[in-house]
């Protein structure tokens, strides 16, 4: 098998979609489906789709391109404020799209009429993380513009939090976005179909408040995919946490010294790792970098102690493990390595369904010795 690669087990991420959209469904909230960490696999989205979610969104539109040839139609939102120099392809791509910005609107309108379409719209409401968001008070003109729009419906509003500076969905919040959806119908006689929440960070919420208000529509992609309320890192009870594994091939093997001599200076990317102790050390290097993954989200094997990473270079503490050049160890990835990991076009993603392959006679399994 080609190294590194992402091995995606395509039935875990069924189950766990199935696992919170029946838990969310009792509370009266679907689920958008999000392919943003794996560039937009009809793979993976189907995964979702079988597992009964209501749509897809996606933060790229070359992403939501890729999910246009899957087997059934279904709801496509773009979950980032289109880029004005993109409309009339967001229109294309997109039923819906979350904005905040008037001139936005106005470019979709005139997209959405050239191309003999109406363009579904939610419009981003600030509720204190800092991110995009029209501030509370300026709702209604906002609303206001839309409905002046021909070629656009107002879908209905949203919100995201905990991704720039982790604020935590609760009550006061959520009941905030529920008491502006309130005004907004009574206001205008109409009836919003869409009041999204936000993210995985809103999950931990909304299983457990007494009331989720108006909130019916949670956009869900790292809970789906890695099994992990956003929040703390911490799993979901019932969920798989490992759908996805980072596996990487071995290109040295040598006992060096535990610490490095002579002068020291910056390494290749600011600040060099520490390295403590005395004697020596089991090391490999393994031909995966910066380039491929974040180190930040890589876990090693029980065992394995990561020493530092370049550009194109992993290096590793074996421990007790055995390996020669050409074995493979496999690491599982969180949130940031998954999304770089996807991204890099030196990175195979290889999808699975059904009984899991066996493992290679070179590849080391993870928490296990591989061959001598």
């Amino acid at each position: 098998m080609t190294a590194p690669r992402i091995d995606i087990d395509l039935d875990k991420i069924e189950q766990n979609s199935r696992s919170l959209v029946d838990r969310l469904a009792a509370r009266g909230v679907r689920v958008t489906g999000v392919t943003k960490a794996v560039l937009g696999s009809p793979g993976v989205g189907a995964a979702m789709l079988r597992g009964g979610v209501h749509g897809l969104g996606d933060s790229r539109v070359p992403n939501l391109a890729r999910l246009t040839g899957l087997d059934r139609p279904v709801p496509r939102t773009l979950i980032r404020t289109p880029m004005l120099s993109q409309a009339a392809r967001v229109v294309d791509v997109a039923d819906v799209s979350l904005n905040t910005e008037a001139a936005v609107l106005t470019a979709l309108d005139r997209a959405a009429s050239d191309a003999g379409r109406t363009h579904g719209v939610v419009l981003m409401v600030e509720l204190g993380d800092l991110r995009e968001g029209i501030g509370v008070d300026d709702v209604p003109a906002a609303v206001c513009a839309v409905l002046g729009l021909s070629s656009l419906r107002l879908v209905g509003l949203g919100a995201n939090l905990a991704c720039q500076n982790g604020a935590v969905p609760d009550d006061r919040n959520m009941g905030v976005l529920t008491g502006l959806v309130k005004d907004v119908e009574a206001l205008h006689g109409i009836a919003l179909d869409v009041v999204s929440g936000g993210n995985s960070a809103n999950l931990s919420w909304a299983l457990s408040t007494d009331d989720v208000g108006r909130i019916d529509d949670l956009r869900l992609g790292e809970a789906i995919l890695l099994g992990l309320d956003p929040l703390y890192r911490t799993p979901v009870p019932g969920l798989h946490t490992d759908a996805f594994t980072m596996t990487a091939e071995i290109i040295e093997v040598a006992v060096k010294p535990a610490r490095p001599w002579g002068d020291r200076a910056q390494a290749a990317f600011g600040e060099a790792p520490p390295r403590t102790g005395t004697g020596s050390v089991h090391q490999a290097i393994l031909a995966l970098g910066r380039q491929d993954v974040d180190p930040v989200g890589l876990r090693p094997p029980e065992g394995i102690t990561m020493l530092g990473m370049s550009s194109d270079h992993l290096v590793v503490d074996l421990g007790d493990h055995l390996a020669v050049v050409g074995d493979e160890i496999d690491f599982a990835v969180a949130y940031g390595a998954l999304l770089r990991a996807m991204t890099s076009p030196f990175v195979t993603s290889v999808e699975r369904a059904g009984p899991p392959a066996a493992p290679s006679a070179s590849r080391m399994p993870r928490g296990h010795p591989a061959r001598a």
